[in-house]
């Protein structure tokens, strides 16, 4: 039996294919761009949704992976596009990665037509030759252990009857919009041009049905609030990384302190969310590792604490690594309110209500930040490297948007004060290390964010600066020839020491990531871009300042020594913890002192 004498000729004729539904689904979702990388089982897919959506070439899986992070971190859904198990499984590391920071990206993965599943083990299946049933769900499995929502869309199973694979892909990839999670779906090539059930998506986004908000009680607990604000002198917003994809909630935030002139500091993890140079800004709170005027005000000053959209688990790096110097941590007059419901609707509600409260506004006074200047002959390193950025970023009105990778450049940049960057992001990485690897990848998505933006918006100017060791470096600069290819931006601080100094705990040779004879600079002048060591202070502001105004790749190369002297104040302090932790005496002494 035929659609047309199932259904009549009208509905088979407007019935869509699976690629044209999964295309309308993407576009719904904000999906412009897709980072991939071809492949046989992936062919289909690729033809189906070329002329509708732009498929970013990677350099490799794991690379379009962390693209499509870093996609979800800018543009609130991230997607990602590979051929069958060889391509797929590679992205695990990006799935990972996605599941520990709450990304919503979609993995999609060709797979082999439906009549190619039986016992015969085709090429790209995991399989040894002494098994007795070929496998075909590997990846599957490999993306499920990581607590990701799997699913290998289906074909038609009645005749007369179209499938509903088109009706499924909307779900899943619905599902990981609504709770912030990755999801993986198999697509098998036979299906990607057969006919599947026409669809009828929702208006936007926020008519997705939630279930509604299931918390009651929203005004009850802003009686609460307001009974606590009134008995209060000096209270502070203490904002966390559960509001990096809700800019509804943050706009209400923010007007909410506004109106009532009450600070506001961010986790770790929540850095860059805000404009750290706003006048109610205290920048990012972390125990004795914070860096900003604002710590002497929350661990001093403070009578009352609105603990918003934090983890609901205590996670080390964002509460001081534990070592019971995180005063926000222990604060007993708080109110919790870490949001349960989909899409943080409850805590929408609630900020909501708290705008119409009638209370005075605080006395708050801003806070002058004692800005050291970094004397201009000093050899430029870890030690300096934040202060001197600082520097450059005050007496300029353009944004700089950091990615420091993970390792040296990730501590140092914690001192970083970012302006607000037309992303919502001024500072972007990989803060819970789900994966390393990330800079790169993610900096490409910005770059090219920031070109467009500088179309759409006047010219409005902003810069790309990734700040980099050689180790991480090394393992993910082929992602560079994108840059050349997308004719995007970038300035590159190359810290090079030689080592991956990180958690560096002997002197073998799985330390030295680098050689003495390597010239980066040939490297960079391949892709047409330009680069310079830097030595001194002075030296780094003008080429960095000179370099700002130039197109394409930028790199300064600056000369670390990997010694604790040259580290930055994070460093020194979490490596002096350390040692006090495993025994050290003169280290138990020194952090004692230090946290008295």
């Amino acid at each position: 039996m035929s659609y047309e004498m199932n259904f009549g000729k009208d509905y088979n004729a407007n019935l869509p294919s699976l690629g044209d539904t999964m295309a309308k689904v993407i576009n719904f979702f904000g999906g412009k761009y897709i980072y991939g990388v071809g492949g046989d089982f992936a062919a289909n897919i690729i033809a189906a949704l070329d002329d509708k959506i732009k498929i970013c070439p990677s350099s490799n899986e794991m690379h379009a992976g962390f693209s499509a992070c870093a996609q979800a971190e800018i543009d609130g859904m991230g997607f990602c596009l590979t051929t069958y198990m060889v391509g797929s499984l590679p992205c695990t590391s990006a799935a990972a990665l996605a599941v520990t920071e709450g990304l919503p990206v979609v993995f999609i993965s060709g797979a082999p037509a439906e009549s190619e599943v039986n016992q015969s083990a085709i090429h790209h299946t995991i399989h040894p030759n002494a098994s007795w049933k070929a496998e075909y769900d590997n990846a599957l499995e490999a993306f499920s252990a990581l607590g990701m929502r799997v699913e290998r869309l289906q074909g038609q199973r009645l005749e007369g009857h179209p499938n509903l694979a088109g009706q499924r892909f909307y779900q899943i990839v619905a599902e990981a919009y609504k709770n912030k999670q990755p999801v993986f779906i198999e697509i098998p090539r036979d299906q990607v041009f057969a006919k599947t059930q026409p669809i009828e998506l929702p208006r936007s986004v926020n008519n997705i049905c939630c279930g509604g908000n299931v918390l009651a009680g929203s005004e009850l607990i802003v009686t609460n609030i307001v009974s606590k604000l009134k008995q209060a002198k000096n209270p502070l917003l203490y904002i966390g990384d559960k509001l990096k994809h809700n800019g509804r909630l943050k706009q209400l935030i923010i007007e909410f302190a506004n109106k009532f002139n009450i600070p506001y500091a961010t986790t770790w993890f929540a850095k860059g969310l805000f404009d750290e140079y706003a006048p109610l800004c205290l920048g990012a709170y972390n125990g004795v590792f914070t860096q900003t005027s604002g710590r002497d005000y929350i661990e001093n000053e403070v009578d009352y604490i609105i603990d918003i959209a934090t983890s609901i688990f205590a996670q080390d790096c964002n509460v001081a690594f534990s070592t019971g110097t995180h005063k926000v941590e222990t604060f007993d007059n708080k109110t919790l309110l870490k949001g349960g419901a989909l899409l943080e609707k409850d805590l929408i509600e609630i900020f909501e209500r708290l705008l119409t409260i009638n209370i005075a506004a605080f006395d708050f006074e801003l806070l002058i930040d004692k800005a050291t200047q970094v004397p201009e002959n000093d050899k430029i390193d870890f030690n300096n490297l934040a202060a001197t950025l600082n520097e450059i970023q005050a007496q300029q009105q353009m944004p700089l948007v950091y990615l420091p990778e993970v390792g040296n450049s990730y501590f140092s940049s914690y001192s970083l004060k970012v302006k607000r960057s037309t992303l919502g992001r001024s500072w972007l990485t990989n803060p819970w290390y789900g994966a390393m690897g990330t800079a790169l990848p993610y900096a490409r998505v910005v770059t090219q964010r920031l070109k467009e933006h500088k179309i759409e918006n006047d010219n409005n100017q902003e810069r790309t600066v990734v700040i980099i060791g050689d180790g991480g470096f090394h393992f993910q600069l082929n992602e560079l020839i994108h840059f050349l290819k997308d004719k995007t931006d970038l300035t590159i601080i190359y810290m090079r020491n030689n080592i991956f100094h990180l958690g560096k705990s002997g002197d073998g040779n799985i330390y030295h990531c680098n050689d003495v004879d390597f010239d980066v600079h040939h490297i960079i002048a391949a892709y047409q871009g330009q680069s310079k060591t830097c030595s001194t202070v002075a030296e780094f502001k003008n080429c960095f300042l000179a370099y700002q105004q130039c197109a394409g790749i930028s790199l300064i190369e600056v000369l670390a020594d990997p010694i604790e002297e040259k580290q930055c104040h994070e460093l020194k302090l979490l490596n002096l913890y350390i040692k006090a932790k495993n025994g050290q005496e003169e280290a138990i002494v020194k952090w004692q002192t230090l946290t008295k």
